[in-house]
């Protein structure tokens, strides 16, 4: 007889998988926190994190409250009052509906909330920690709410152990309030992270609100955007082609006041600047679009930053036509702003320089008709150092090797402007150049911090970049490894602006706005021992040589002379090859 295996899950269960769709991470509790202050009509909001929102996330806000009796009733899964029936669902007017926030947080967390709403003499206090109630108590209290929320992931450790870094957890949350402070630029913020204040955000219009988040610099790149058809309403700025990014932290799409991720509009904006931009960059936008809530669908994803359109194609088509008319109005008229100083704004040095008549060589007894047997030496700063093969596979592999490199006989040809590929005794070796060029970085960059005066070069004009407040934080937390590898900063915090004196000698001054474009736009979290060794992994796969980059073979013969310098030649900084052998039986046997 088969036995029953369908079993009703208790109620904590159930709250704790519901709580793992809504609540991801300390940024999903800041989102949900946020956007029931601004549904409670909030005018001023106020965000208090300690460790990056693993130890505490506290809201604070002057919005209408909840009344004593609904307040224990808040934390129920489903109970909400933005809705009554699922017609409901197709003309809301608020970012919450499903009655699912308070109740995910309150599963894996200790809850402390606050709060007294207008027709209540007096506040109420509850404390919740796994779903369940630990205390309701009257309080004295203003009206509006506080919500504390402590220890995520309290009693799910294995979820808290996913949790990465605090300088990665901060900068999601620090995304967060972006998104939803710029969708209410009419509302004040303020952000504090251990006591320290982030951000301290006035009641203003949006183009303000940008600069406050921003940076003054980013307003000079800003054109408006704005139609209005029976579909949509169509606001905001778009960034001036001059002052796109690599990265995509300048995008910004509000339906309705609520942000969402749309690759369908995002190609229609890539559309209108199609042409404009270089390689590898990003438009830049802050649009929001004004739509019957009837002519789109919100709940089709649990964190509600995905919505599907009714009428897509004529979004599309607007929406793409607005841009393309803006960019068209600045280009044959470019705006002036009248408020700004017009004080001289002087270029940097280094891409204003007036390039230099080429000297051409002639040699008179070539002949084309007579063919020529070159050698090629390698150029490097160190010609006559011994290269030592530490790596006993790379010393059996490439036997022979180190003393045709030392008698500058090595010959090396660049294959897809990728790969370095030169012979062998034994066959053939095919070098990763980008990945090479970060394993040479990364250890001259460790070197140089074991020296006292490491090698730098003085800048004749500060270079100026604007930053994001994330980009800035990490800025500031690594100061000190920057400053001990070369680089010489001047930060101003209020403007975000940091003014770049010297780099390390290592880099070529004139692709700095590329390097720190690169630094920036990388997102991406890796293992490393230590801070320095984080900050050398950033720099190194900032500044590489990108793949389709053609090298001269000067320049092949450098790096290649370099990379075998290296203490570890087999692997980059991110434990990725850097070297394949091909052995010359492998290549009979394809003819075979």
């Amino acid at each position: 007889m088969q036995q029953d295996v369908i079993n009703l899950l208790p109620d904590h269960v159930a709250n704790q998988i519901a709580a793992g769709e809504v609540i991801q991470r300390p940024s999903s509790i800041v989102k949900e926190l946020i956007e029931n202050s601004i549904d409670a009509g909030a005018t001023k909001i106020d965000l208090i994190i300690k460790d990056s929102g693993k130890t505490l996330v506290q809201v604070i806000d002057d919005g209408r409250g909840i009344s004593n009796n609904d307040l224990s009733l808040a934390f129920q899964r489903h109970a909400t009052s933005k809705i009554n029936k699922a017609e409901d669902l197709f003309c809301l007017h608020t970012k919450g509906f499903r009655g699912e926030a308070l109740a995910s947080i309150s599963a894996i967390s200790h809850v402390h909330t606050i709060s007294k709403s207008l027709n209540d003499p007096i506040g109420k206090s509850i404390k919740i920690a796994g779903s369940k109630i630990q205390s309701e108590d009257p309080v004295v209290s203003s009206v509006g709410t506080s919500f504390s929320v402590k220890n995520l992931f309290f009693n799910i450790p294995a979820r808290r152990n996913f949790l990465k870094s605090d300088s990665v957890e901060l900068k999601h949350i620090i995304e967060e309030f972006n998104r939803v402070s710029l969708a209410h630029p009419e509302i004040s913020f303020s952000f504090h992270q251990n006591e320290k204040e982030i951000f301290d955000l006035k009641k203003t219009n949006l183009k303000k609100r940008i600069s406050s988040v921003f940076g003054l610099k980013l307003i000079d790149f800003l054109v408006p955007v704005k139609e209005e058809t029976p579909l949509v309403k169509i606001s905001g700025f778009i960034v001036k082609p001059s002052g796109c990014r690599k990265s995509r932290g300048h995008q910004f799409f509000f339906v309705n006041n609520r942000y969402i991720k749309s690759p369908f509009l995002n190609h229609s904006v890539n559309s209108a600047f199609d042409g404009l931009l270089s390689k590898d960059y990003n438009p830049g936008y802050f649009i929001s679009l004004k739509i019957n809530p009837a002519k789109l669908d919100v709940n089709i994803h649990p964190t509600k930053t995905e919505i599907k359109f009714e009428d897509e194609q004529s979004l599309y088509a607007i929406l793409r036509s607005s841009i393309k008319h803006s960019l068209g109005i600045f280009q044959v008229m470019p705006s002036i702003d009248f408020d700004r100083d017009q004080t001289m704004d002087p270029p940097y040095a280094y891409k204003e320089k007036t390039p230099s008549n080429p000297i051409i060589s002639v040699d008179s007894s070539f002949n084309p008709f007579k063919s020529e047997k070159k050698s090629y030496s390698f150029e490097s700063n160190s010609k006559n150092a011994k290269i030592e093969f530490e790596s006993e596979n790379i010393q059996n592999t490439i036997e022979g090797f180190e003393s045709e490199l030392n008698s500058k006989q090595i010959k090396v040809f660049q294959f897809f402007n990728k790969y370095l590929i030169t012979a062998l005794p034994s066959g053939l070796m095919v070098i990763n150049q980008k990945r090479a060029h970060q394993r040479v970085i990364y250890e001259k960059l460790l070197s140089s911090l074991s020296v006292k005066s490491p090698n730098s070069q003085n800048l004749l004009f500060p270079y100026e970049i604007t930053l994001q407040q994330s980009e800035l934080m990490y800025l500031l937390e690594n100061i000190s490894i920057f400053q001990a590898m070369g680089f010489d900063f001047e930060i101003d915090e209020n403007a975000k602006l940091i003014k770049i004196k010297s780099i390390p000698s290592l880099f070529d001054e004139k692709k700095i706005d590329v390097l720190f474009e690169n630094l920036f736009s990388n997102d991406q979290e890796f293992e490393a021992f230590s801070k320095s060794d984080a900050v050398s992994k950033h720099l190194s796969k900032a500044f590489a040589i990108p793949n389709g980059k053609k090298l001269n073979i000067e320049e092949q013969q450098e790096l290649l002379a370099s990379l075998f310098m290296c203490k570890e030649k087999n692997l980059s900084p991110f434990n990725r090859p850097i070297i394949v052998n091909f052995d010359v039986s492998e290549i009979d046997k394809k003819f075979n």
